[in-house]
């Protein structure tokens, strides 16, 4: 099959998007948060720093088939998010709000019709803001409600595949809960979901459909404070683009693993995690998906 090479770079042009190519066709970057990810932190001021790469395989049409040719690539964010859990509570819960702040440098070698093109852009992504968080927790059980938005702040190049901004602002709601499996808890069972609600892209007209996503984990605390698991992503588009060529939906589902520790004296926790993409499908709104490999390392510091 051949790609014209407007539609080609127009298929390619939003599969990255401002936190990176990881996205089902939103702003919320699955991987981003791993086990025990459902419980909100206890009152205090939080820095959280996310440093994710991304190696871009293979891009992916809406049946899941790779585009012909060799089209690589590799997405390096740094998001920097604010936490804070203000000790006054609503409907029960610990009330919090956040913010968020992402910087990418994505590089896109792809094969068009026309020969090998780089493609490439850095700076700040779409910033988050989420006036939002709400803390549930029982003795063997913690759940997590929050509500905020994407706006619309990076700059968008609609001829530029790796631009940072993806031109529409998200609302996302975010619902989610872990149970601890034993007294002790060693053992934990957590799921994180995330909705996404876009607005219309004003460079296309083209409204991207809601989505819908969820992490999960199962984890292990070891005696010495290790904790290791199990984690993965699976994400779905629920609704067509709205003015897009065709209606088909994207998703993405992953499987990998993590670590983390904490130092409770110096109030500092650290998190890596690993992922496989193991298939991804295009929307109407990108045309092709990103397929690949991602590398996940998380900072948390009590201010």
């Amino acid at each position: 099959m051949k790609y014209p090479t407007t539609a080609w770079l127009a298929a390619l042009g939003t599969s990255l998007l401002a936190t990176p190519a990881l996205a089902v066709n939103g702003h919320y970057v699955p991987g981003i948060e791993g086990l025990s990810a459902a419980a909100a932190p206890p009152e205090g001021l939080y820095y959280r720093g996310y440093l994710m790469h991304y190696d871009i395989d293979s891009f992916r049409d809406a049946s899941g088939d790779a585009a012909p040719g060799r089209n690589t690539g590799s997405v390096n964010a740094w998001a920097h998010r604010v936490i804070w859990m203000t000790g006054q509570q609503f409907l029960g819960a610990d009330y919090g709000m956040e913010a968020i702040v992402p910087m990418l440098d994505t590089e896109l070698d792809l094969e068009t019709p026309v020969g090998g093109q780089r493609f490439e852009d850095d700076g700040l992504g779409d910033v988050f803001v989420g006036p939002v968080i709400l803390g549930w927790h029982g003795e063997r059980w913690d759940a997590t409600f929050a509500a905020g938005h994407w706006f619309d702040t990076a700059d968008f190049e609609a001829d530029n595949p790796a631009s940072v901004g993806k031109g529409y602002g998200t609302t996302m709601l975010t619902l989610g809960g872990m149970w601890h499996l034993d007294a002790e808890r060693r053992w934990n069972v957590s799921a994180l979901s995330r909705y996404e609600i876009k607005t219309e892209q004003d460079v296309t007209g083209i409204t991207p459909g809601d989505s819908w996503l969820v992490e999960w984990g199962l984890g292990h605390r070891l005696e010495n404070g290790l904790e290791l698991g199990l984690v993965g992503y699976d994400a779905w588009q629920l609704e067509a683009d709205d003015g897009a060529a065709t209606g088909a939906k994207a998703e993405r589902h992953a499987i990998g693993l993590e670590a983390g520790y904490l130092w409770p004296a110096v109030g500092v926790q650290l998190k890596g995690a690993a992922y496989h993409e193991y298939d991804a499908e295009a929307g109407g709104l990108n045309g092709l998906e990103s397929e690949g490999d991602a590398i996940r390392l998380q900072l948390t510091k009590f201010l």
